[in-house]
């Protein structure tokens, strides 16, 4: 249960350099060293933006063949993931809808998102593609009966930091969480590795933590301010939201 919650939320990795943390999210980029993939932290600049190409007559964010920017599709796919608890209440169709959108905007992703300082900051996890993928066991079909999901929570933290965190309620009245704290190292520039300590489960007054280190990878294949798409190692589509951007 515990590498299987370890590999449903993260990023990856590389290992960067130490020093303070900025005040602004700042950009990333590789050492010279081939056989380093450190990150060295550079002053911040701003991600290069693609221009949307607007459309002139009222769209429907709903259809994804007339949606033609950035903006639109971002908008669209968080329609359709929104309230879908992450993905398990939507119909096969719907989820074919989902991944359309995710296509149709990776082609707008900047040329190094691993690089990009839009991935730092609080994310919620409102949709992936397998529904055990992001919780493990306590996402399982008998794993929803007895643990609801209240929250699922990626924080990324420079220069080189990820938390997960899903909250929930065990049997309808007693709270806990599960979390884990992981070091990014960046593979290219597109795909991320996290490893990650051992998990942390806390219900109710206990607190322990349980299992070993894990792994995961994946790449990022579209950021902007609001959203943030994934693809794991195994082909699951992530979608995160920026928190404080929820509708």
């Amino acid at each position: 249960m515990a590498a299987a919650l370890t590999s449903s939320l993260a990023l990856s990795p590389s290992t960067f350099r130490g020093g303070p943390e900025p005040s602004k999210p700042q950009f990333l980029n590789f050492c010279s060293k081939p056989t380093n993939l450190a990150f060295a932290i550079l002053p911040y600049t701003r991600c290069r933006r693609h221009k949307t190409l607007r459309i002139l007559a009222s769209v429907s964010v709903s259809n994804p063949q007339v949606l033609t920017g950035p903006e639109e599709l971002s908008a669209s796919i968080l329609s359709k993931v929104t309230h879908s608890d992450r993905g398990v209440l939507l119909k096969k169709e719907e989820q074919e809808e989902v991944a359309e959108v995710a296509e149709k905007l990776q082609s707008f992703c900047v040329s190094e998102p691993v690089k990009c300082p839009l991935i730092f900051g609080d994310w919620d996890v409102v949709y992936c593609s397998v529904p055990t993928s992001p919780g493990g066991g306590y996402r399982s079909t008998l794993g929803r009966l007895v643990f609801k999901t209240k929250e699922m929570i990626q924080v990324i933290e420079a220069p080189d930091i990820v938390k997960n965190k899903v909250s929930f309620s065990a049997f309808g009245f007693l709270d806990g969480e599960v979390s884990l704290t992981g070091k990014l190292k960046a593979l290219d520039d597109k795909w991320i590795q996290v490893i990650f300590e051992p998990p942390e489960l806390k219900v109710g007054a206990l607190e322990f933590r349980y299992g070993g280190e894990s792994e995961v990878k994946l790449q990022i294949t579209y950021i902007d301010d609001k959203v943030r798409l994934g693809k794991g190692s195994k082909g699951s589509l992530f979608v995160f939201q920026r928190r404080g951007n929820s509708t």
